[in-house]
């Protein structure tokens, strides 16, 4: 499959759309200039393109196994991670006092999208690493940032984030994982945890598992929580891969897609793991890594939504059926219509995306509670917005396909599989929605007014190049900031009948900003075009959206009996 990263999208986002120049301003990332960070995504995306690319079929079609309790990866895909871990893209963003670059999340991000988009199955294994890098640099004691984050940021050694057991998915209060204290200052770790992405691997010197367990006197839900880093092998004196832990893989799911990323069932039996951060307060620890991966799985979405567009366009071009000014059916309008559409959804959910990564830089580079407040807002949209965008992009991909969509050889239908489990993993994105509502709407509503204020602001200022879009955006905002005024004055329940659909409306609108932003910034040609449809087409969606998260006529439990 041919891929090319988006190059162009990501500069105009990050000149137009997000403001990247107030964080190269800040002292902290000072000498990440805007003219440097294309650099260095240029580099990636060869990376991407040269390396990563090639490798997307062969993890479909010649998936991860468990050979005698050792996971075989997919051809290609230790050569793959070599490459990404020798470039230093697991660790864009780490800091440098143990080997990471020190880049703004921004880069990370863009990093992220090309590489989902060129290969999600080997992708998936860096983003855990990232995640379990960050909760380290925060929660972890000295002595185990010294032993485990400097193998991690290279990549000798990978992380892994164990939450979910059989009886505990969302409710991870449920989980019943022992931790028992050992006289040396460890703790021996008992229990099984499933859906574990990249539990093992042929190609890295260790596996190290953040794991969720619970000490002997803990107290019951959440708050009675610990969280362990447990490797595969236990670092010797030297800090080096030493004698074998007792845990294993018990089996690989089954799964509908990501055949070439082992997801694994653990299970731990008395393994010696450290405990990261205080006793029971190990969710606080883990919310790290997952905030982390809400933005990682978001722009997995928008990566593969990428990847099957292009797959699409280039269907689109070649193939010849029926009669068209273009000979192909790229000359139908409704092909048309769908490529618009995937192209115009994926623009939008990018920039969502990198709005939270230029907040979360901003919040890290300044310590403005009002930037980190932002970075909450969006963090549900990223994540939700970005992996809805996923699934639908790969379904219209396998349309614009036709009958051979349905025909695996193509491949169209792989990413359509790939990218289905991105709306589930790291909070449902019902539970996403279930943030915003309540937890991110717990001040007033006073960031999200915030950012209504600022997007009304560019739209007056849009007035004055393209008066009926910014128009449509500005009544869009309104109609948005009425419905969020509505929620404030309900009680919980109610409003979490209304979450997903409110959610999909603010996305709307914070898509219809960044479009409008983009066309007036270059006025003309393909991007007012494609800003134009955008507005036109699918920004008056949010009036039925907010018309459904205001209404409060959900069946009753009962409804559903048999």
């Amino acid at each position: 499959m041919t891929y090319r990263a988006p190059l162009g999208d990501f500069s105009r986002i990050l000149k137009h759309v997000v403001g990247y120049d107030r964080v190269a301003e800040t002292t902290l990332f000072e000498e990440a200039s805007l003219e440097t960070v294309e650099a260095v995504l240029g580099e990636a995306a060869k990376m991407c393109e040269e390396v990563m690319a090639p490798l997307q079929r062969n993890g479909d079609t010649d998936p991860a196994v468990l050979e005698n309790g050792v996971v075989r990866t997919s051809k290609g895909f230790a050569e793959g991670y070599k490459a990404i871990a020798e470039g230093g893209w697991i660790a864009s963003s780490a800091d440098p006092a143990h080997g990471g670059m020190g880049l703004p999340m921004v880069v990370t991000t863009c990093v992220n999208d090309m590489m989902s988009g060129a290969c999600l199955a080997l992708q998936l294994n860096p983003l855990m690493s990232q995640g379990q890098i960050e909760a380290l640099e925060h929660h972890a004691s000295d002595a185990l940032k010294e032993i485990y984050l400097p193998k991690l940021v290279t990549g000798e050694w990978q992380g892994t984030m164990n939450l979910t057991e059989p009886q505990a998915g969302s409710d991870v209060g449920a989980l019943t994982t022992k931790a028992e204290p050992l006289d040396d200052g460890s703790y021996a770790i008992t229990g099984q945890k499933i859906y574990i992405s990249w539990g093992d691997n042929d190609f890295t010197g260790n596996v190290c598992h953040l794991v969720l367990a619970r000490l002997p006197d803990a107290v019951p839900g959440t708050k009675g929580i610990s969280l362990f880093i447990v490797p595969k092998f236990i670092p010797d004196e030297t800090g080096e891969p030493g004698q074998r832990n007792d845990l294993r893989v018990v089996s690989l799911e089954h799964k509908m897609g990501l055949h070439g990323s082992p997801t694994c069932v653990m299970s731990y039996e008395g393994a010696k793991g450290w405990i990261v951060g205080e006793p029971n307060d190990g969710m606080r620890a883990m919310f790290t890594m997952m905030n982390n991966a809400r933005l990682g799985v978001g722009v997995q979405g928008v990566g593969v939504a990428e990847g099957a567009y292009q797959h699409a366009l280039a269907y689109a071009n070649d193939r010849k059926q029926g009669r068209s000014d273009t000979g192909t059916i790229l000359g139908h309008a409704d092909v048309r219509r769908m490529l618009a559409e995937m192209k115009a959804d994926t623009f939008a959910a990018r920039a969502i995306a990198l709005a939270l990564a230029v907040a979360l830089d901003m919040g890290r580079a300044t310590g403005d509670a009002a930037w980190k407040a932002r970075a909450g807002v969006l963090t549900p949209i990223a994540k939700a917005f970005g992996t809805d965008t996923g699934i639908d992009v790969a379904s219209k991909g396998v349309q614009v396909h036709g009958g051979m969509g349905y025909v695996e050889e193509t491949g169209a239908a792989q990413y359509m599989r790939d990218v289905r489990v991105t709306s589930i993993y790291e909070g449902t994105n019902g539970i996403q929605a279930m943030d915003l509502v309540g937890r991110k709407l717990m001040d007033g509503g006073e960031a999200v007014f915030s950012l209504l204020d600022e997007i009304e602001t560019h739209a007056e200022a849009g007035k004055e190049h393209m008066p009926d879009l910014a128009e449509a955006v500005w009544q869009a905002t309104e109609t948005l900031r009425e419905t969020t005024e509505d929620l404030l004055a309900r009680d919980m329940a109610d409003r979490f009948g209304g979450a997903v659909p409110y959610l999909r409306a603010f996305a709307r609108v914070l898509g219809a900003d960044a479009h409008l932003r983009v066309a007036c910034a270059e006025r003309g040609g393909a991007v007012e075009r494609l800003a134009r449809f955008y507005i036109t087409r699918l920004l008056p969606e949010h009036s039925g959206l907010c018309a459904q998260a205001r209404a409060s006529d959900l069946p009753a439990a009962e409804d559903f009996a048999a």
